[in-house]
């Protein structure tokens, strides 16, 4: 490199959570990017944070992050973004609604600090139930509502592939978009789908087969008892996600933001497209719905606020 060529300062990235299945898929996503990521692991598991950055600083020399190692809450302090993946042991459960308190609780012990500093970087928060987690959050920090995201990509990626599968395609050549509940009450925007570009209307048989695959998911998952969440998925979406935030562009994004007046729902976060930038969102894209597909969005936008209203906003 020549002496006159300087390299672009790496964007600092704090993966609370990081030594988890997600936050460890989050962070070798990330190293196979040319991006140049400062990417520190936090978690409560010592070891394991020491295991991910033994095995990850070797893929170092592979992408373009800047450098990868273990640290404390108190890295997120100055950190550009702030992914928290981090969540109470999982079980069986029927619903991800059965994790709020104990996740709630779990995440006070971040945010409040984060609040307290003044920090002012992009959060992105990927642990369930993350409609009424953010929309707490929200209501506890103060924080301008642009830059606090919630994942909701998998729901995305369940209808693309559902959508394939009940047309023998390719995932791949499928595009379509998810608004809503990151869970049951997600809205699937039917007039959105395209095959190669062109739009595609399914009939009833071909919905169900993708309705079957999107409603049953998760339920499916959580019937193996296998101890794990959407590890690989969630990591590349995770880290898709961060690199839209840190590069930018003109591609919309599905996450889950706190609404004031898109869809006629307000204070509460669902997810919707957006355009993503270095300060969080630079743009909330609302989609036209059905008048049935409205009342889905809003009657399941009310369920969000009931269960963000059982956590409390006072430090």
């Amino acid at each position: 490199m020549p002496a006159s060529e300087t390299r672009p300062a790496p964007t600092k990235v704090v993966l609370i959570g990081g030594a988890g299945g997600i936050g460890s898929s989050v962070a070798f996503n990330l190293l196979r990017t040319s991006t140049p990521y400062e990417i520190v692991i936090v978690d409560t598991r010592e070891n394991m944070i020491v295991s991910h950055v033994m095995d990850l600083g070797d893929a170092l020399s592979l992408g373009g992050a800047h450098a990868i190692r273990g640290g404390t809450l108190d890295d997120a302090l100055d950190a550009d973004i702030v992914v928290v993946s981090a969540s109470v042991p999982l079980r069986l459960n029927a619903s991800r609604d059965v994790f709020l308190q104990d996740n709630a609780s779990l995440l006070t012990s971040i945010i409040d600090p984060l609040t307290a500093s003044g920090w002012a970087g992009v959060f992105v928060l990927m642990t369930n139930p993350v409609d009424p987690l953010l929309t707490w959050i929200l209501r506890r920090t103060g924080w301008d509502r642009l830059r606090v995201l919630g994942y909701t990509l998998n729901d995305t990626q369940r209808f693309r592939t559902g959508v394939a599968t009940a047309l023998g395609v390719s995932a791949r050549s499928v595009r379509c978009t998810v608004v809503g509940e990151h869970g049951p009450g997600q809205v699937l925007v039917w007039e959105s789908v395209t095959v190669d570009g062109i739009t595609c209307d399914l009939d009833v048989e071909q919905r169900t087969i993708v309705r079957d695959y999107v409603d049953n998911w998760y339920v499916r998952h959580v019937a193996l008892d296998s101890g794990r969440t959407s590890t690989w998925s969630s990591g590349l979406g995770g880290a898709l996600m961060i690199e839209a935030i840190t590069l930018g562009g003109d591609s919309a994004f599905p996450v889950s933001v706190v609404l004031e007046g898109e869809y006629g729902v307000a204070s509460v976060s669902s997810s919707t497209p957006v355009l993503l930038g270095p300060a969080g969102i630079r743009e909330i894209i609302e989609i036209p719905l059905s008048p049935s597909d409205t009342e889905t969005f809003r009657e399941t936008a009310r369920h969000i606020e009931a269960l963000a209203a059982l956590l409390p906003v006072a430090c």
